[in-house]
């Protein structure tokens, strides 16, 4: 019994598996959001994103705020300025952070108090360089109002 046709099927299905497109993928970890005070009206929601292909973040959404922007926190000498972003960029393979000290997710509007150890549902939209979008599920975890602020003090300001 030969095996020539047995490997000439297993080089075509690897054939055919190198045409199809592959899928861009991003993956999140460490979601969370930090809780809030009554009536607060906005917080921010922090994680670590990395996509298997070049892509970039164009949106997130949450039913706990009327408006959720991403925004990159900036500093001019001593002076904190913020501002929305339109989107992030995500180079495949390289972990993006989203954190208190640069681009970060602002929860504006809030519909309720985030209390600490509560999650908060995000739906973030990828899109990858051909324009294909993928829409990616996060259960943030809420913590407390102090959490990430210790980088804010005097690490960016000149004295």
């Amino acid at each position: 019994m030969s095996l020539q046709p047995f490997k000439r099927g297993l080089a075509t299905l690897a054939l055919m598996g190198l045409a199809l497109p592959a899928l861009a993928q991003t993956t999140v970890s460490d979601a969370w959001v930090r809780a809030s005070v009554p009536h607060q009206q906005s917080t921010g929601a922090f994680m670590t994103l990395t996509a298997n292909a070049d892509s970039k973040l164009v949106g997130v959404a949450s039913p706990v705020a009327k408006t959720v922007q991403v925004h990159e926190m900036t500093m001019n000498g001593d002076v904190m300025g913020m501002k929305e972003v339109k989107s992030v960029e995500l180079p495949a393979g390289k972990p993006i952070s989203l954190d208190p000290n640069g681009y970060h997710v602002m929860l504006m509007g809030l519909s309720q108090q985030l209390k600490e150890g509560e999650k908060v549902p995000l739906t973030l939209t990828v899109e990858d360089a051909k324009g294909s979008r993928e829409t990616v599920q996060v259960q943030a975890e809420v913590r407390a109002l102090t959490a990430g602020m210790g980088g804010h003090d005097h690490m960016h300001m000149n004295h």
